[in-house]
């Protein structure tokens, strides 16, 4: 194994030095520039990820769910992005699952240890019921986190697919996944601190990950959220808003579609743009499988 002083997560940057010598301008501009790196260092690795994008497109078309293992930042970003899901793409909560070293109090406080177990990796997932519907996708920003380690040998034990997200190269966990997604953003401005470079390099591949993944399994027509939930003022008014801009009629025309769809943004555009019932632009909707286009 890669001793830690030596993986790029844990380098000293040479640019910041000094860093408790700069001005807060000076700090700011360099931590502004070290932040350019993130995106260079996605770019490279965009092959590895349009792959996961297949694999978890396949797995939620047949029922499975996208769940996400992690601990520390890592965890708590995959938490993150998993509970953004249900409110933007109206997926059941249980359809894209975080994972985090420690369980829910983890999220707000260091749990000590719980990162070092490779057992309660995988016995998280046992308690959720994987299955191989499923896939896993393991977050480690030094790539070498137990936790995952042991979640994703589990989840190959039981034939799962398996992808791994760290900030090094040739980590232990891209060892132990189907596909490696190792995005090197470089030494962090405050040494070893992944929270930064790593933590929005993770944080901007997973956006890929669930965004495109969503896109592919119909949850998008044109860049609309189609099946954004309407629970909120702010998310009545969104919704009337995305019929409005997918069907070019004025406001009390999407009002009245969305309260004749209850409330199913996809069911009152295809009722505009179609002419149709509700009932009949719900049928058009499950032949197409939850694309609006297709349905179109």
């Amino acid at each position: 194994m890669v001793k830690l002083e030596k993986m790029a997560t844990e380098k000293q940057n040479p640019n910041t030095l000094n860093l408790d010598q700069m001005s807060v301008k000076e700090a700011l501009t360099v931590m502004n520039k070290e932040d350019e790196k993130v995106t260079e260092a996605i770019e490279e690795v965009i092959p590895e990820i349009e792959s996961a994008v297949h694999v978890i497109i396949k797995q939620l078309r047949k029922g499975g769910r996208l769940i996400y293992t992690g601990a520390g930042t890592s965890g708590r970003l995959g938490v993150l992005d998993a509970s953004e899901c249900p409110p933007t793409f109206g997926t059941p909560k249980e359809k894209v699952v975080g994972l985090i070293a420690g369980g829910e109090r983890a999220f707000t406080e260091a749990i000590e240890g719980a990162e070092d177990s490779q057992e309660l990796g995988k016995e998280d997932l046992i308690k959720i019921e994987l299955n191989n519907n499923d896939v896993v996708v393991g977050l480690a920003a030094s790539g070498r986190t137990p936790y995952v380690i042991g979640a994703l040998n589990y989840a190959n034990e039981i034939d799962v697919p398996t992808i791994a997200i760290a900030c090094n190269k040739n980590t232990k966990i891209g060892q132990a996944a189907d596909i490696a997604i190792e995005a090197v953003p470089g030494p962090e401005v405050l040494t070893g601190s992944t929270r930064l470079k790593a933590g929005s390099t993770q944080k901007m591949i997973l956006n890929m990950l669930s965004t495109i993944a969503m896109v592919g399994i119909g949850k998008v027509y044109k860049n609309l959220m189609v099946d954004v939930q309407p629970t909120n003022e702010k998310l009545v008014t969104r919704a009337e808003n995305i019929v409005m801009k997918a069907t070019d009629v004025e406001r009390e025309e999407a009002k009245k579609a969305l309260a004749d769809s209850n409330g199913k943004v996809k069911v009152a555009i295809i009722m505009i743009l179609l002419n149709i019932n509700e009932e009949e632009a719900v049928k058009k909707l499950e032949e197409s499988e939850g694309h609006v286009r297709r349905a179109l």
